[in-house]
């Protein structure tokens, strides 16, 4: 029975050991296969940077429009309301501009920086889009 289990044990050994060429063979592939995932990746990445963008700068520059709107606006305001609607109207602006600027000067060091750019970006976003709409009311 003790003879049986080491022959299983030592069979089961015999199988699991490859040749050298064949261990060479198979850290070749997976080289190849991890360098694929790693460029595949790296695309992902960068498309997901370029669409980002695109979309953001379409966002700024609607509301470029809708700074330049409210700015019409003025005149229609009460003379006592005109000088804070102004001051609300170039806050919005200056945000707006904030935004755009950080967006056209962000270099992408590392996924992991994107990520949290792209998070702290849509956040700000979201903040500018409600004081527009609140704006607007």
């Amino acid at each position: 029975m003790q003879t049986l289990a080491i022959l299983v044990a030592f069979s089961g050994l015999l199988l699991a050991c490859s040749t050298p060429a064949e261990k060479v063979t198979k850290a070749e592939n997976d080289v190849i296969e991890a360098e694929a995932a790693l460029e595949l990746s790296q695309e992902q990445y960068l498309q997901d940077m370029e669409d980002f963008k695109r979309l953001n700068n379409e966002k700024i520059a609607a509301n470029e429009k809708t700074i330049a709107e409210f700015n019409a606006r003025v005149a229609s305001q009460k003379k006592e309301a005109k000088e804070d609607y102004r001051k609300k109207v170039a806050a919005l602006e200056a945000k707006n501009a904030d935004l755009k600027s950080r967006m056209s000067d962000f270099k992408a060091e590392s996924q992991d920086g994107w990520a949290r750019f792209k998070a702290d970006f849509n956040a700000e976003m979201d903040a500018l889009a409600a004081s527009f709409k609140a704006m607007g009311e």
